[in-house]
């Protein structure tokens, strides 16, 4: 419900099942929650609770691109960098401006509302440190050291904690000494928020608000005068505001504000937490069970939930293994070309295949993913830094190289890295006879949406863990939709299928179709076929 405690690195039995031989990991997606953060509004002064904390020190120590014209006045384009600290204005009792204080007076590292704290930063850099033991250090899938960030497929939601965590993320993958001396900046893909589906844009999809808010309003007729609602009001009604003084699903705070509140707290330090009561494990418990109600139902009961509130997402990372698998550049290296503007690519050079993403976005995201797969359990929402690993895998013939029980990589000079890399891991010999599909003669232009293909699908498969555990979609345990004795991992082919049912065709043309339509399908349409 709040933070996630990571189970221990897989053991070398363990690995030998979830990456058996004959098996050939292809291409990983991540789609990872941000970390802990600060609530997304000041509840429960009332309580003693702090409007503003003390957890973000990076606003201490800021830096930003500035045009500097002093040395050279016909030279537009010199930029420097200019250091500073961000300090939060706020208002006072009396309307006036005052700076923001934490809880013993603190002036700085304070953070806004919804921010990325301190503890945030941490545990999504350890994300980013399991995913190169399991990666780099067990599987031996990606390379120790990089030269360029060219295969990775890097995106963040416009919301700043997403694009903090995933920046977090990358380093706790590839520490800067793993780095050469000369490694560009890598591209991260964001969008403007009115084209964004890295997670449910009910605020520029009307017709996903209309679906939301039916689904809500279910959930409020269902919980509001229950007798878990009565159990929660014993808890936190003593704290409630006196214009809005009962706990609902859609009071004031909604219920899942106050679950937000709760969440945020219990991930920091004694400064910040609130009365005992609100930490009540039966209490928790409901406030979860109806929290995961309201936001996820519509997902595994409405087709055009799925397909408004999390198609388009699902589309992408379809399309980028069906790009993979066809060997096309649909896998997602035309989304991260560094130079849109570049030549198409020479005769007799290889493009560089998407090998692995990382995603920043929110739990609305990775729930989304896995109930409209028919793959979200229970009533547990997802805690900070949870993630999703989307994997390919190709059937081979050959035989593949054990799994490495080792646990550790020797740390590599600047140097070395370089040296590794540019001989062994650059960009263009990362992957061997995967950079060949892009050989020859080539008319595509970086940057240019990808050519259709017809190439078939099979003998590739899909297999999706959610933080560190295997997931299973129930239309791949068909027969012939899973590879022979093991259902967890899905022919893409199946995969795609069930994935394509919700896809939208023109995703903003049916957001605002059907506003007046019903929310609920008239028939059973369950997730995951």
């Amino acid at each position: 419900m709040t933070t996630l405690t990571p189970r221990p690195p897989y053991t070398q039995d363990e690995l030998q099942s979830l990456y058996p031989p004959g098996l050939d990991l292809q291409l990983v997606q991540i789609l990872l929650r941000h970390g802990e953060r600060s609530p997304v509004s000041a509840r429960f002064q009332n309580a003693g609770l702090p409007a503003f904390w003390p957890y973000c020190s990076a606003v201490t120590q800021l830096k930003a691109a500035v045009l500097d014209r002093s040395s050279n006045q016909t030279t537009p384009q010199q930029f420097s960098t200019l250091e500073w600290k961000r300090r939060l204005e706020a208002f006072g009792a009396h309307d006036e401006p005052v700076i923001a204080r934490g809880p013993a007076g603190e002036l700085d590292a304070i953070c806004d509302m919804g921010m990325l704290t301190d503890t945030g930063r941490v545990t999504t850099y350890d994300l980013g440190a399991r995913l190169r033991h399991l990666y780099v250090d067990q599987l031996r899938f990606l390379p120790p050291a990089l030269a360029d960030a060219d295969a990775l497929y890097l995106r963040a939601t416009p919301i700043p904690r997403a694009l903090e965590s995933l920046k977090q993320t990358f380093t706790g993958l590839y520490p800067p000494h793993t780095r050469s001396p000369d490694f560009p900046a890598p591209s991260i893909l964001t969008r403007a928020p009115g084209d964004e589906t890295l997670f449910p844009n009910d605020s520029n999809c009307r017709r996903f608000a209309a679906l939301s808010r039916a689904f809500a309003q279910r959930a409020a007729d269902r919980w509001n005068d229950s007798a878990e609602m009565a159990y929660l009001q014993k808890l936190y009604g003593a704290w409630m505001p006196e214009d809005s003084p009962r706990v609902a699903v859609d009071g004031k705070p909604r219920l899942s504000g106050i679950m937000d509140t709760i969440n945020s707290t219990l991930a920091h330090g004694p400064e910040t937490r609130l009365p005992a009561k609100f930490y009540d494990k039966k209490g928790r418990e409901i406030v979860e069970k109806i929290g995961v109600e309201e936001w996820f139902a519509g997902y595994k009961e409405s087709r055009e939930y799925r397909a408004l509130g999390i198609g388009g997402l699902m589309g992408d990372i379809v399309s980028r293994m069906v790009g993979s698998a066809e060997r096309s550049t649909a896998d997602g290296e035309y989304d991260s070309a560094h130079d849109l503007s570049a030549a198409p690519i020479r005769k007799g050079t290889a493009a560089t295949p998407i090998r692995f993403g990382l995603s920043g976005c929110h739990d609305t995201t990775l729930a989304g993913v896995l109930a409209s797969l028919g793959a979200f359990e229970g009533d547990k929402w997802p805690p900070y830094t949870s993630h999703i690993a989307v994997e390919m895998f190709h059937k081979t013939d050959h035989k593949r190289p054990s799994p490495s029980a080792q646990t550790t990589t020797p740390a590599i000079p600047p140097t070395e890295a370089s040296a590794t890399t540019n001989s062994s891991s650059s960009s263009s010999s990362w992957f061997g006879g995967l950079t060949s599909w892009f050989g020859g003669s080539s008319s595509v232009k970086p940057g240019a949406p990808p050519p259709g293909s017809k190439r078939k699908l099979e003998g590739y498969y899909v297999r999706l863990r959610y933080n560190d555990s295997v997931v299973k979609v129930p239309g791949c345990s068909k027969p012939g939709n899973h590879l022979e004795g093991d259902d967890s991992f899905c022919t893409l082919e199946a995969f795609k299928s069930i994935v394509d049912k919700y896809v939208p065709k023109d995703w903003k043309a049916e957001c605002k179709a059907n506003l007046g339509a019903p929310a609920f399908p008239t028939k059973p349409e369950p997730a995951g076929y």
